[in-house]
C-alpha cells in the first residue's frame, strides 16, 4: 500500500469515528451533562458484565466477526497482562508507571454497536487490564484522536462502564490538522514529561503505537484497517 494511499486509509477511519461518535452525541443531547475532569477516581464497583454478543454496527456492515475479534484481543491482552505484573513486581521505589490506551476498538467496542448505543462497552479484557494495573498504583491515559467537543461524553463512557481514568486527551483545534500518530507520539511525551513511565502503549491501528514513548506496545486487530 502505498504511503498516499494509507494516510487517506487513516484519515477515512478517523473521519468514520469521529462522525459516528459525533452523531451519538447529537442523540445525547439532552441528556444531563457532567463536568470534565483532568483525573477522575477508579469506579468504586465493577460495571455489569459486558454482553456476549454484538448487535451490529460499522464491523457487522464489513463483515467482522465479533467472536473472532474478541478470540483474537484476548490473545493480545493474555499477553501484556504477565508482562504488566512483571514490570510492576521490578518496579523501582519511587517510580509512576502509567498505561496509555486508544479508545475506539481498543478500549471501547466502538465499531460492534451502532452509534446511538449508550454507554458503548467496554473491551472486557482491556477493561480487566486497567483495573487491575490501577489498583497496583498504575496511571491510566487515554489518548484519542476524537474532536475536543466531544471530551464530556468520552469521559462519562469511559467511567460508567468501569475504566479508571488519571488522564484523557483529545485533539482540540490546533491537533485536528496534525497526523494522528505525530498528535498521539507527542501526548505521550507530555505524559512523560509529567513525570510518568509509560511502561504499555495499547491501540489497534499503528497510529496509536508509532513514535516511541513507552517501554513496550500490544497492537490489537484492526484487520486491515477495517476497525477505526
Amino acid at each position: 500500500m502505498t504511503p498516499m494511499r494509507r494516510a487517506h486509509t487513516r484519515t477515512t477511519r478517523t473521519t468514520r469515528t469521529v462522525m459516528g461518535t459525533a452523531a451519538a452525541a447529537a442523540v445525547l443531547a439532552l441528556a444531563p451533562a457532567t463536568a470534565a475532569h483532568a483525573v477522575t477516581k477508579a469506579p468504586a464497583q465493577a460495571p455489569a458484565a459486558v454482553t456476549a454478543w454484538a448487535p451490529g454496527g460499522n464491523a457487522a456492515i464489513l463483515g467482522i466477526d465479533y467472536t473472532a475479534w474478541q478470540r483474537d484481543v484476548a490473545a493480545v491482552v493474555g499477553a501484556a497482562r504477565p508482562y504488566v505484573e512483571q514490570r510492576l513486581d521490578s518496579s523501582p521505589s519511587g517510580e509512576k508507571p502509567a498505561i496509555v490506551l486508544d479508545i475506539d476498538n481498543s478500549s471501547l467496542e466502538t465499531d460492534f454497536h451502532w452509534f446511538w448505543t449508550n454507554p458503548t462497552p467496554a473491551i472486557a479484557p482491556v477493561l480487566d487490564l486497567t483495573r487491575y494495573a490501577n489498583a497496583r498504583g498504575v496511571a491510566v491515559f487515554f489518548v484519542t484522536a476524537r474532536p475536543g467537543i466531544l471530551y464530556s461524553l468520552t469521559e462519562r463512557n469511559l467511567t460508567s462502564v468501569g475504566y479508571p481514568v488519571s488522564g484523557l486527551y483529545v485533539r482540540d483545534l490546533p491537533n485536528l490538522f496534525s497526523q494522528v500518530s505525530a498528535y498521539k507520539t507527542a501526548k505521550r511525551a507530555e505524559i512523560e514529561n509529567r513525570g510518568y513511565t509509560i511502561i504499555a502503549n495499547i491501540g489497534n491501528n499503528e497510529s496509536d503505537l508509532v513514535g516511541g514513548h513507552a517501554e513496550r506496545t500490544f497492537k490489537l486487530p484492526d484487520y486491515g484497517g477495517k476497525l477505526s
